[in-house]
């Protein structure tokens, strides 16, 4: 640090260097200094034991838990592992760093293989053989870009299931070949470039039916980039992308039924599903009688499992949901068919909240609502046919815990003998045996460092204790835990859940400006709840100065439907009324939040919300930092903009346009974006850049070479730290070039 001083003298003076230092320190000394917490829990094939690695005051130890034995010790003697790992490979490998974090057991799990420098190894752990079994080879990843469709020629010949017939796609039209005769049979006659048959056929189980969709295919819209920087060659590179935004055609898709024995093409009405957004899960009944799909309208307002007689063709709804918002296909569809369809298990916001009914499958008619109550079903773990139980997540059923905190519970299919599996208030992750006999639970708050104990499913009783966090490290860094702060949102009942942190250094009788982590995507919620769950870089932030917050205001999901309807056609909203109430309760209980100066910052349709703080309540926030965001929903993605803003395109778009609104700025705006981001076109950011430039407003564009979807890297951390800094400071940040060149200086001379 000596070797700085002479640049950074004026700084000192000011405590900014010192903050940034202070910061970059908490990152060094946090890391991997949570000790005693588990990595990812892995039951064992046999199902009788599970393994997870955790780190200790010595490092990484890799540990087996037996429920049945009630024993936990550690998987192998790690020193001898070390040794023979060594001696195979000539290098130095300590016993508690090992180079690997994955384990495959073997028979009887007293064989463990691990991949390490390049080959796969085995170890016997009764006899402690150890010996080489052969290269490492990586499975290839499917890198499929998210947003590419599905080609419908591309599917092969599929051989029924009794092996007599194949069915294939030839000339945009279904032929059937009898591999007893050799001959093929052509079933439809009117398929075409323009309206052709899917390659993807399904058989019935009997083998006497099958279906494809025929489809009416849509003009795809591609997204540009120029790749200014490519690692392979000088010169830029064009690319695209196939890129659907709201408003575009969409491909038309209609199950066709054939009858293998007659030859014959049986029409299927449409009427039930002809204004699509898409159609999924077309499946057989085991017993051949009906094909089940399902049919997403487009709006998002409707939404059917349909089910087609393999018979004569006739349509007719299972389950048909409907509503006046928004349906959440994306977040909270369930659907689980029992007994071959006889019933259907169905999620629903119907009555306000998510949550489980049973369905007759025959009759299309509700049996039971299972679940009910003011709280959420957040998903579901097993559905145990014979027993007639579901084992699931919710939230917010525990009066005085915060509603998002997850719990286990298990319930009958006639929604009675409802038992809470997990009780702590915490917010629980568990990870269940296969056979659901046990289950691992690890509970945390983001003031309540991680226990992990073993337990019984059937009650949820606790087996064993496993793991508790020790965080002496931390506390020895000056560590401040979160402070979880509620107040109420904008009618005056609701609470709004959130969360403050604070430097290290903190002073309560000192000013703070306050700076808001934003992300209001009505996808989900996003306020931390675990322990140290994404905010460790709010913690660097507030290092420098600042009081940074997250908290989600209505709009977000994980409440009830009428939290979560604010969004409709709305999504410049962003649940701000609620979060400038938050911070102003905030304020008025502790005085050193200055929310006279206050900064927002997120990234894609946080960093749509950020922006949008600025050109909407500027009598508010002050400075803002956007990265990569949808700033028009009509530039954005199809399925996540309509499914919120509505569908056809109407004024709202226009409305929460940051474009349209632009001319409004006030305030100091950073904007960020990646030249490369295929996830929301950068076109977006450079349309609100482009808007402000004509509107004379000042503001800072910070382009990212070769960059995707991103907040920004070490780097774009950097520039928002400095513009926090510089405009909520008041404060000048280092000058990072000068620093670098005075510490290669340094080292140079020595």
């Amino acid at each position: 640090m000596a070797a700085l001083l002479p640049i950074a003298e004026p700084l000192l003076a000011q405590g900014k260097l010192e903050d940034y230092q202070r910061s970059a320190a908490l990152k060094d000394k946090l890391k991997d200094k949570i000790y005693n917490t588990p990595g990812t829990i892995n039951w064992t094939p046999s199902s009788q034991r599970c393994w997870y690695t955790v780190q200790t005051s010595r490092g990484k130890e890799f540990v087996v838990v037996d429920p049945k034995n009630k024993t936990r010790k550690l998987a192998f003697d790690h020193e001898q592992l070390a040794n023979k790992l060594g001696e195979a490979t000539g290098k130095k490998i300590q016993p508690y760093s090992l180079p690997f974090t994955t384990l495959t057991f073997g028979k009887d799990d007293q064989e463990v293989e691990f991949e390490a420098e390049g080959s796969v190894w085995q170890y016997v752990l009764g006899t402690f053989a150890f010996s080489k079994k052969g290269p490492f080879r990586a499975e290839p990843t499917d890198r499929r870009y998210w947003g590419a469709g599905r080609d419908e020629r591309s599917g092969k010949p599929v051989a029924s299931p009794d092996s007599n017939w194949t069915a294939f796609v030839k000339n945009n039209n279904v032929y059937l070949h009898s591999r007893k005769t050799g001959e093929d049979t052509q079933l439809s006659f009117d398929g075409s470039e323009g309206d052709y048959y899917s390659g993807y056929i399904q058989w019935s189980p009997d083998s006497k039916k099958l279906i494809t969709n025929k489809v009416r295919p849509n003009e795809k819209h591609l997204i540009y980039f120029v790749r200014s920087s490519p690692d392979d060659q000088l010169q830029p590179k064009l690319e695209n992308r196939e890129y659907l935004k709201p408003g575009d055609a969409l491909p038309v898709r209609r199950p066709q039924l054939f009858l293998v024995d007659t030859k014959q093409q049986i029409p299927v009405d449409d009427a039930l599903f002809n204004h699509q957004f898409s159609l999924s899960r077309i499946e057989w009944r085991k017993d051949s009688r009906a094909a089940t799909f399902e049919y997403n309208q487009r709006g998002h307002q409707v939404y059917r499992i349909l089910e087609i007689n393999a018979t004569n063709g006739a349509v007719r709804p299972l389950v048909d949901e409907q509503n006046k918002t928004f349906i959440d296909y994306s977040g909270k569809r369930y659907r689980y068919d029992v007994a071959d369809g006889k019933e259907i298990i169905w999620a629903s916001e119907r009555d306000g909240w998510n949550h489980l009914y049973l369905y007759d499958g025959v009759t299309g008619k509700v049996k039971k609502q299972i679940t009910k109550g003011d709280w959420v079903v957040r998903n579901v773990v097993k559905v145990d046919e014979e027993k007639r139980t579901i084992l699931f997540a919710a939230s917010g059923k525990n009066p005085g815990q915060d509603p998002y905190l997850i719990h286990y519970y298990k319930v009958g299919f006639d929604g009675n003998n409802l038992t809470a599996l997990t009780t702590e208030d915490a917010n629980h992750t568990a990870t269940f045996s296969p056979d659901y006999q046990y289950f691992v639970d690890t509970y945390s708050r983001v003031d309540l460092p991680p226990v992990t104990v073993l337990r019984n499913t059937s009650t949820g009783a606790v087996i064993m204790d496993l793991e508790k966090a020790d965080i002496t490290e931390w506390n020895k860094a000056g560590w401040k835990t979160p402070e979880v702060f509620t107040a109420k949102g904008r009618d005056g009942k609701t609470d709004i859940w959130g969360v403050i942190i604070r430097p290290t250094n903190y002073d309560p009788t000192k000013k703070y400006p306050v700076i808001e982590n934003i992300y209001a995507g009505p996808q989900g919620s996003f306020t931390p709840k675990t322990f140290l769950t994404n905010n460790r870089s709010m913690h660097e932030l507030a290092e420098l100065g600042f009081i940074v917050v997250q908290m989600d205001g209505m709009g977000t999901s994980n409440r009830s439907k009428a939290f979560h309807d604010v969004c409709w056609k709305n999504l410049k909203d962003a649940g701000f009324p609620d979060r400038i109430l938050w911070m102003q309760a905030a304020a008025k209980k502790y005085p050193a939040l200055d929310i006279s100066r206050v900064g927002v910052y997120g990234t894609s349709a946080g960093g749509q919300s950020s922006a949008g703080a600025l050109l909407f309540y500027p009598e508010f926030y002050k400075v803002a930092v956007s990265s990569c965001g949808c700033h028009d929903n009509r530039m954005d993605k199809m399925w996540w903009n309509e499914q919120w803003m509505g569908y056809p395109i109407g004024p709202q778009y226009a409305e929460c346009s940051n474009v349209t609104n632009a001319h409004k700025l006030e305030g100091k705006l950073m904007l960020m974006v990646g030249e490369v981001d295929d996830n929301v076109d950068p076109a977006s950011t450079y349309q609100v850049a482009d808007a402000l430039i004509k509107a004379n407003k000042d503001f800072e564009l910070v382009t990212l070479p070769g960059v995707g979807h991103s907040s920004g890297g070490d780097f774009g951390e950097r520039k928002r730290r400095d513009f926090f800094v510089r405009h909520l400071l008041n404060t000048e940040p280092p000058s990072w070039t000068a620093l670098l060149k005075e510490t290669k200086g340094t080292i140079s001379a020595k």
